[in-house]
């Protein structure tokens, strides 16, 4: 190794053109390396310690580049928030060139990476620093064992066509019309036809919606990710389409007034017009297929999207008699009961057939109640399904929730007499545990 290779890093770096921004490299980092605004997904290089855990479950491909660069001029945050495209590989001698300017700086740059090692490694001795406790690192990368084969990238920047078109065949608000104890909450129903154009899907996939038009930068809008939530014959049985479930998004995490370009075109959408789809997307967050097996279904809001797939799938499954399933739980968060999508045809479910607990955090005169208060008052029930080989365990909705879900269950094995190290790597390795949050 030459000088020059001793001042080089191979940085992590996320392609903006191909991200589909669906938050998976996010959310399965263990070191949380991987941040995002409202534009791009960026890597930091100080926490980012190559574990590869988010290559593989990454529905695109996007994450799976690096750029070299001298270790003293790696893309900050703030370079990766800015980028359109990748920007272009260094020759051999633009980085030596750059690591002359750096060698000056590079024996206290190492005294100071040496520090920090070893200040970690006291930590992780018994240090002062405690150990924080991190959700993701329980997240399945893989599907049940028993899970169909799902197709991936049919459509989009990898595949030959870049996008497939669908008709809207259907539009219907699913929500209470009207203000709601947390503002204007509107969330629709959205059918897409494929007509003769194969588009195969199941249960937990998701697809790429293109919004017309450009940015405020004058580049074409990057696609919106949604979660499909009719199952693998299609919101009608025997037709090729599929529905999704979107809310109109009218202000940002601050509660700063903001029109979400991809929301308010997919709720504004009629009959007839015609959508840009990229996709389907995912290969691990699908419901397990073998006769008998469990599933858990753990969501809030629009989260609830692949539930109502799964939901639905085993519905028909087991009308037609050909399937033997199951427990089916269900545990449903949202601020009010008018906030909440397909709050009454939920109800409707026959109770031998799927185990609803509803909880809602902002009803006048009521405590406020979670999803993980509503695991730990089922601890009995779910404790014997973590044993369980044959139960899997799903988790989307907004990504506040992931940690005290994940806790609650960590609590309810431990408190069962389990061992919650034992139980957890079962989940991730036997693909029972999925963590899809935003």
């Amino acid at each position: 190794m030459d000088m020059t290779d001793a001042l080089l890093i191979k940085q992590h770096v996320i392609d903006p053109e191909i991200c589909i921004r669906c938050n998976t490299c996010e959310a399965i980092c263990p070191v949380q390396a991987i941040t995002h605004d409202t534009r791009n997904y960026v890597v930091d290089v100080s926490k980012c310690n190559w574990c590869n855990d988010c290559i593989s479950p990454c529905p695109t491909g996007s994450i799976d580049n690096y750029r070299t660069v001298a270790k003293a001029k790696t893309y900050s945050l703030d370079d990766q928030f800015s980028w359109d495209e990748l920007p272009a590989e260094l020759s051999r001698a633009e980085l030596a060139e750059l690591a002359g300017e750096a060698a000056d700086a590079a024996e206290p740059e190492t005294a100071a990476s040496t520090a920090v090692t070893a200040s970690v490694a006291s930590a992780g001795q018994g240090g002062v620093q405690a150990p924080v406790f991190n959700s993701a690192q329980y997240g399945a990368a893989v599907p049940p064992w028993s899970a169909a084969h799902a197709y991936s990238n049919l459509y989009g920047p990898k595949a030959q066509q870049k996008s497939i078109e669908a008709t809207v065949s259907g539009n219907v608000r699913v929500t209470e019309v009207g203000k709601t104890a947390g503002g204007d909450y509107d969330t629709h129903h959205v059918v897409l036809d494929f007509g003769s154009m194969p588009f195969p899907v199941l249960e937990g996939q998701s697809v790429g919606i293109i919004p017309p038009g450009l940015d405020a930068n004058g580049k074409a809008h990057h696609a919106r990710q949604y979660s499909i939530a009719s199952p693998r014959n299609g919101e009608r049985p025997g037709y090729n389409n599929l529905s999704l479930t979107i809310k109109r998004v009218l202000e940002n995490h601050q509660g700063q007034p903001v029109r979400g370009v991809g929301s308010n075109y997919m709720c504004d959408l009629k009959v007839g017009d015609k959508v840009q789809v990229i996709g389907p997307f995912g290969t691990s967050f699908l419901m397990p297929n073998h006769p008998k097996s469990h599933i858990v279904m753990i969501c809030t809001g629009t989260g609830s999207a692949p539930m109502r797939a799964m939901t639905e799938w085993r519905r028909r499954l087991r009308k037609s008699g050909k399937f033997e399933g199951g427990k089916l739980m269900l545990f449903f968060g949202a601020r009010t009961p008018a906030e909440l999508p397909y709050f009454g045809p939920l109800q409707n479910l026959p109770k031998d057939f799927i185990d609803i607990e509803f909880t809602f955090s902002r009803v006048a005169g009521k405590p406020k109640r979670y999803v993980q208060d509503a695991l730990r008052e089922r601890a009995a029930d779910l404790a014997a399904l973590l044993a369980d080989p044959n139960a899997c365990f799903y988790v989307c909705g907004l990504k506040a929730m992931e940690e005290g879900v994940v806790l609650a269950l960590r609590d309810i094995a431990t408190q069962a007499g389990l061992d919650w190290d034992t139980v957890g790597a079962a989940l991730k390795r036997e693909g029972r545990l999925h963590l899809e949050t935003y």
